[in-house]
Formats: C-alpha cells, structure tokens, sequence
C-alpha cells in the first residue's frame, strides 16, 4: 500500500522529533526514489549513497555506533540530478537547501530506521510507519 505524500512526512517528522521541514523533504525524496531507481526501499537508497562514496558514513547510520555526518555537496553529488531538482521543486526550497537539509535528517532517519543494525527489505514506507506506529 502506498502512503499519501502528507501521512509518510507526518510519520518522518515523529521519527525527527517533529521537523516538519526537513520530514517534508525526506517524504519527497522517499517518494521520489519509490517510483525510480531505489524502488522506495531503504536498501536502495543506501545502495545509491555508497555507490556515490558514502559507504563509511552509510555503515554508520545503520550499524550500532555514532552516526557520521555527510555535507549538503555530498548528497548532491550521490543523488541524481533530476531527483534533488524534482524534492526542492515539491519543498519550494533551492536544490542546494534541499540537500542542506537532506544531509541533516537523512543520518537520524537511517539510524531510527535501523534498529537492529541491519537494513530491513520492507518499503521505506512500511519502515517509517512501524517505527512510528
């Protein structure tokens, strides 16, 4: 089943502490990658991170231990161009401020989404309403 763009940003603002903003724009990067290389699973996306250099900073959102940071021009440089204009277009922001923001929340979502340690198969978005649920 897929969610309506407004319940999987509620959900993704509860996973980070009510940041609407940046949950709207991780809602529209989820939904974007759903429909196109990622397949709207967290192991796509984390596949197309590393594929892009992030492999360090990927491990470390899922494994167990502080999650490393990662800049706005390195999720501009891992994310395809037509993805990033497409989230800053639905946010109403810059592709530059898109990324800013992405890089901000995508480590916390990661990890909230990892529990365990591991990448679970599921869609993102069965992911993000059992976490929230």
């Amino acid at each position: 089943m897929v969610m309506a763009g407004n319940d999987l940003e509620r959900m993704l603002g509860s996973l980070l502490g009510g940041d609407g903003k940046d949950a709207g724009l991780l809602g529209a990067l989820i939904g974007s990658l759903s429909h196109g290389q990622g397949g709207g699973s967290l192991g796509g996306l984390l596949d197309s991170l590393a594929r892009s250099g992030l492999t360090a900073q990927k491990d470390s959102w899922v494994g167990t231990g502080t999650n490393q940071p990662v800049t706005a021009d390195q999720i501009q440089q891992a994310l395809p161009d037509d993805t990033l204009q497409q989230v800053a277009e639905q946010a109403g922001v810059s592709p530059r401020k898109a990324a800013d923001r992405i890089a901000r929340g995508l480590p916390q979502v990661v990890d909230r989404l990892t529990p365990e340690g591991e990448v679970p198969q599921a869609p993102i978005e069965d992911l993000v309403r059992q976490q929230s649920g």
